[in-house]
């Protein structure tokens, strides 16, 4: 899935040893909250188009760009504080959250160089951090119906 980089952000993403290297935002989103959960990995909190994001250490591994293979990508947040391990006990385990992935520059945070919706599934919690998978449901191999008439499942009618 291409992006559209601006030319500070072309710069920035062929140089060696970047000026400014880009900023990673999040966003979580999930049916069950009020507000998305925003946090930057930086150490500094910064305002992006008018929302706050929190300083948290995370890391991410971008979803890479494989013809024919839905892409996939890595979550791990540092568990400090009790926000999120509350948030995942109240939305049983975060089904149906989804992660945003933003690039921007601290010089101009409301362009976004990068941005991509993740669905996030195998979610898990320990002392240490929270991880997550985040990629796309498959639905092209999802089935088309509940039940389907085969040997199997109805063995009379064969």
């Amino acid at each position: 899935m291409p992006n559209t980089y601006t030319s500070a952000g072309r710069r920035n993403l062929l140089a060696t040893s970047a000026d400014e290297p880009f900023l990673v935002l999040l966003e979580i989103q999930h049916p069950e909250l009020d507000d998305p959960v925003r946090v930057v990995n930086d150490t500094v909190n910064i305002t992006a188009r008018g929302n706050e994001y929190v300083a948290c250490p995370f890391e991410l591994v971008l979803p890479d760009d494989v013809a024919e293979q839905v892409p996939k990508a890595q979550l791990r947040v540092d568990n400090i504080g009790r926000e999120l391990t509350q948030w995942l006990e109240y939305s049983r385990g975060g089904k149906g959250a989804k992660c945003r992935i933003i690039h921007a520059l601290r010089s101009d945070p409301d362009v976004f160089e990068y941005d991509m919706t993740l669905d996030m599934s195998g979610i898990s919690i320990d002392n240490l951090a929270v991880t997550a998978d985040l990629g796309f449901q498959n639905t092209l191999m999802l089935p088309a119906v509940a039940v389907r008439y085969d040997p199997k499942t109805t063995p009379g009618a064969y």
